[in-house]
């Protein structure tokens, strides 16, 4: 080979090799400009898919070992940011607070935040209070029935959207809604079908509705913007569902029996 073109594919090496670094500082400053990757999630006492729980030493849950596993493959420590519910973090998704979630998505949050794959598809329902003698939808929506739900989340737009005649209102908290529903303050409750049955469990005489109002889709998520991210945290997701990552996640937050169903 001539020398000049030797000294032209050494050229060439020597670029590539200088923007592949560059190129991860580059995704580095996007995705954990404080130098740790900062995960949101919410907190509730039944964990799952979405929904973080607390323990002795921190948090546990299907996000929180995601985001220990993205800050690994990123070389960063991880910071959890927690909040009370998914209206929380669609708030604060433009106010630079948290680099990565995974959250459900609807068409109001996609205006808000970039969504990569999806992990997860729930059926939302509802569960009605001890001794309630509503076994349907249709006995469940009629005038002066009282519906909580999560503020500002996916699952209350939906039961908005599905009751004409029962009054659905925002709560703030699992816990909050917990309460009310023991007590009989409320008739009924609508979140996740795994939530519910989980809660059914530590309410004795609840009953979780048969029929779905709602497909619930949880997907990674990074703040508006963030299209370096975007690449990554997709890549991520993307191995993680293929390599088994994902499935260890599920089983070691007690969902050995729930499928990783994705659309």
């Amino acid at each position: 080979m001539p020398a000049s073109l030797w000294s032209a594919v050494a050229g060439l090496a020597l670029v590539a090799a200088v923007a592949m670094p560059a190129l991860a500082d580059g995704l580095k400053d996007e995705i954990a400009p404080t130098g740790k990757l900062r995960v949101a999630i919410a907190i509730s006492p039944a964990g799952g898919a979405f929904w973080s729980t607390r323990t002795e030493t921190g948090y546990a849950g299907v996000p929180v070992d995601l985001g220990k596993a993205m800050g690994a493959r990123l070389g960063v420590p991880v910071e959890y940011v927690v909040h009370q519910n998914s209206g929380q973090i669609t708030d604060a998704a433009a106010k630079g607070t948290w680099d990565v979630t995974f959250l459900p998505k609807d068409p109001e949050r996609e205006t808000r935040m970039m969504f990569g794959p999806i992990y997860e598809v729930a059926d939302a329902t509802y569960i009605v209070k001890p001794g309630s003698d509503i076994t349907s939808f249709a006995a469940l929506d009629r005038p002066g029935i009282k519906v909580a739900a999560v503020n500002n989340t996916t699952t209350m737009r939906g039961a908005i959207a599905h009751l004409k005649n029962a009054k659905v209102t925002g709560y703030q908290t699992y816990d909050e809604i917990f309460d009310l529903l023991k007590s009989g303050a409320i008739e009924a409750f609508a979140l996740s079908r795994d939530q519910l049955n989980k809660m059914a469990q530590k309410i004795p005489g609840t009953r979780v509705l048969d029929e779905t109002f709602k497909k619930t889709v949880t997907a990674v998520a990074v703040p508006p913007g963030h299209s370096q991210a975007l690449s990554f945290v997709t890549s991520f997701m993307k191995e993680a569902t293929t390599n088994g990552t994902l499935r260890k996640a599920y089983d070691d937050n007690g969902l050995k029996d729930a499928p990783i169903r994705t659309e």
